[in-house]
């Protein structure tokens, strides 16, 4: 039976047999029996991890250590409101925190904390005080590429900003892309990732999307 640990781009954590390409973590949100309570997370530190990392062995949700969370790529990750690691993904993280840093309205400094990035995106990705993932609208054709969207008409259904096209998400990968086409449209990607891609960070996205 497979765990529930797949992470989806509204930031829901579903059981799936399909494999990720990035793994990630918010914490310990499971039990001995590999079973997850009510809460979502356990710290305002989510990140994203590649699968291997200095030979180190990890047991899938063992006990007493964090709940191991699995992506179908980074663009899902960034739309749950996760960033990238800064030990695993040091470079990553280095990319991805000065793009961060210069859309950013910042008074602290030219260096930037990943606890600063945590607190920020915290607020940006959970909604208060029903804790569901807070989104927002926009014009699609303002969109950056790797952004992660859902159409007023279908808002259960994710799709990835993809040069002309919209790739429909799934736990195995993207379907056939759909025209972008314009209007506005729910953004599940939080703000602050969205403007970081736009700077020039550019998260990692499943071979499976094509655009038109």
């Amino acid at each position: 039976m497979a765990l529930q640990n797949r992470v989806t781009p509204f930031g829901e954590i579903i059981a799936t047999p399909a494999r990720g390409t990035f793994m990630g973590n918010r914490g310990i949100l499971h039990d001995d029996d590999k079973k997850l309570g009510t809460a979502r997370w356990r710290t305002k530190t989510w990140i994203t991890c590649v699968l291997e990392f200095n030979g180190r062995q990890r047991t899938v949700m063992g006990p007493g250590t964090y709940t191991e969370l699995f992506f179908l790529d980074e663009a899902t990750a960034c739309a749950a409101g996760h960033r990238p690691c800064a030990e695993c993904r040091r470079s990553d993280f280095a990319k991805f925190t000065t793009a961060w840093t210069s859309v950013m309205d910042r008074t602290a400094g030219p260096r930037v904390s990943a606890k600063e990035i945590d607190a920020r995106l915290h607020q940006e990705r959970i909604s208060r005080p029903g804790r569901a993932k807070r989104t927002f609208e926009a014009p699609v054709d303002h969109l950056s590429d790797g952004t992660m969207i859902a159409r007023r008409e279908h808002p259960e259904q994710a799709l990835l900003v993809l040069g002309n096209s919209l790739c429909p998400w799934s736990p195995e990968g993207y379907g056939a892309p759909l025209p972008r086409g314009s209007g506005i449209v729910h953004v599940l990607t939080p703000p602050s990732i969205i403007m970081a891609i736009a700077a020039g960070y550019r998260p990692q996205i499943h071979p499976t999307a094509k655009s038109r």
